[in-house]
């Protein structure tokens, strides 16, 4: 693609030769090709204009870069916000993305909520895939992806990739630093949709407003004009992000609550599943899920909603309700053994934490007991380790306090601050070793709760990444201990 072409009427290139011919774009010096545009991004650790020179040794082409000074022997675009400039060359450049695109945002809850409508899509005959913490999903593939939300030059080739496949309806996980860092400033959503915002990021996003400010963007600016926003309003600041969504032109539709356009409500429990009442413009349907959990119920409005915006016809998602399959690490089944039901989720967060408990809670017999298995992550918001041990203390009958991924700290500190606030618990610096002990503490009618972790297949300490995966652990240790 020629520069001229490439770039956006917002967007200008001064030198005289500016038309050449773009064969590529990337951010990484390393990867740098004869003919790429290389965007020197400013880094929390690294700034990107340190790489300029030895980019255009490489053979880049043009380089875009927020230093007005810059002299070089290629063209230079010249950008206050190169981050924004990128995403925006980047959606130019692949320019081919799935017809119909879905952002998801939210603490918690955006992955399954992702899948659900993904296979509302598919059990429609749709073309259809999701992208996000377990990679890119289709129902011919999975492959993973670096973050959440990958960088923009990641992103669109991936979008491409899936157009070029006959994907026409994307689900996508869009996470609060990609907001912040303007990588999917280039997509236009056709509609978006948010779960909840509880405190998580912190470390990065300074305090809840400026966490909320990130989130609302996907509404606010990403999302097209005149689209819909379906907005779980069960949260606390539900209200305040649908008032900023209206406000520049995009609609809302209200899911959770008896006010909502729609609302689902749990008719019975069982350790398989549940029983719900969906409501919506007056229809009134009973469906089963193998799903446990209400916080599931409100992953499950999302998606619907979102279906009911992308074309699904509401009876028709009402029946796909009883074969809906939840993600894995997300309050996965992973196990029963000698009638105790253990499960694995990602819940690495106060408000996930708590959800996750009260949610196996309602799913135990009345003789039996809560049993969590669980750590904090190193080199994240420390502020939370007090506050899930409380939970921790609070809802679980046996806590067992163990490593999640320590990363450069020390594992010993992390464990102690949960336990300062959880002073009952058992402690184990080998996380295997807490999960068995935890499974041989059980008996008949006793949930286990595995969380922090979920569907990671590695324990980060240090710098080194060790395999582990806590489902496989529990298979590892029910089949070692259920031989005769």
């Amino acid at each position: 693609m020629r520069l001229e072409a490439l770039l956006p009427q917002t967007m200008r290139c001064d030198a005289a030769d500016a038309d050449v011919e773009i064969t590529g774009l990337t951010a990484d010096s390393r990867t740098v090709a004869p003919g790429y545009l290389f965007a020197a991004l400013p880094g929390e650790h690294v700034d990107g204009n340190r790489f300029v020179a030895q980019a255009v040794a490489q053979g880049a082409a043009a380089v875009l870069t927020a230093q007005p000074d810059a002299a070089l022997s290629v063209p230079v675009l010249y950008n206050e916000n190169p981050r924004r400039a990128l995403a925006e060359l980047a959606g130019r450049f692949f320019a081919f993305r799935p017809e119909c695109t879905v952002g998801i945002t939210g603490t918690n809850g955006k992955t399954s909520t992702a899948a659900f409508l993904r296979q509302f899509w598919t059990q429609a005959g749709l073309s259809a895939a999701s992208l996000g913490t377990l990679g890119v999903v289709t129902q011919a593939f999975t492959r993973p992806i670096n973050h959440t939300t990958p960088d923009p030059v990641t992103l669109h080739a991936a979008l491409r990739d899936l157009y070029a496949r006959g994907i026409d309806h994307l689900a996508m996980e869009v996470s609060s630093h990609a907001l912040a860092q303007h990588r999917v400033d280039g997509l236009s959503c056709d509609v978006a949709g948010f779960t909840n915002l509880t405190r998580d990021h912190l470390d990065y996003h300074g305090d809840t407003a400026h966490y909320f400010d990130a989130k609302a963007r996907l509404f606010t600016e990403i999302l097209k004009p005149g689209g819909t926003a379906v907005v779980q309003m069960r949260g606390d600041v539900a209200p305040e992000l649908a008032a900023a969504t209206r406000a520049r032109g995009r609609q809302v539709y209200a899911v959770g609550g008896a006010d909502a356009a729609l609302n689902i409500s749990v008719a019975t429990r069982a350790p398989d599943g549940m029983v719900l009442v969906i409501e919506e413009a007056g229809n009134r349907v009973d469906v089963h899920v193998p799903l446990i959990g209400d916080f599931q119920v409100e992953n499950l409005e999302v998606a619907i909603g979102l279906g009911l915006h992308s074309g699904l016809d509401f009876e028709q998602m009402a029946g796909a309700c009883n074969t809906l399959q939840g993600v894995a690490g997300r309050m996965q089944l992973a196990g029963i053994y000698q009638g105790a039901a253990i499960y694995v989720d990602y819940a690495h967060t106060p408000d996930a934490l708590s959800a996750a408990l009260l949610a196996v809670r309602s799913h135990v017999t009345a003789e039996g007991r809560v049993l969590l298995v669980f750590g904090c992550g190193g080199d994240r918001d420390t502020g939370k380790r007090p506050q899930m041990g409380a939970i921790a203390a609070q809802g679980a009958d046996q806590v067992f306090v163990t490593d999640d991924n320590p990363r450069s700290e020390n594992p010993a500190d992390i464990r102690r601050a949960i336990m300062d606030a959880c002073p009952d618990a058992l402690e184990f610096d080998d996380r295997r070793e807490a999960i068995a002990a935890a499974i041989d503490t059980a008996r008949v009618g006793d949930i286990i709760l595995v969380a922090g972790k979920g569907h990671e297949q590695g324990q980060i300490i240090e710098d080194t990444i060790l395999p582990f995966d806590d489902v496989t652990v529990i298979a590892e240790h029910i089949g070692l201990e259920a031989r005769p």
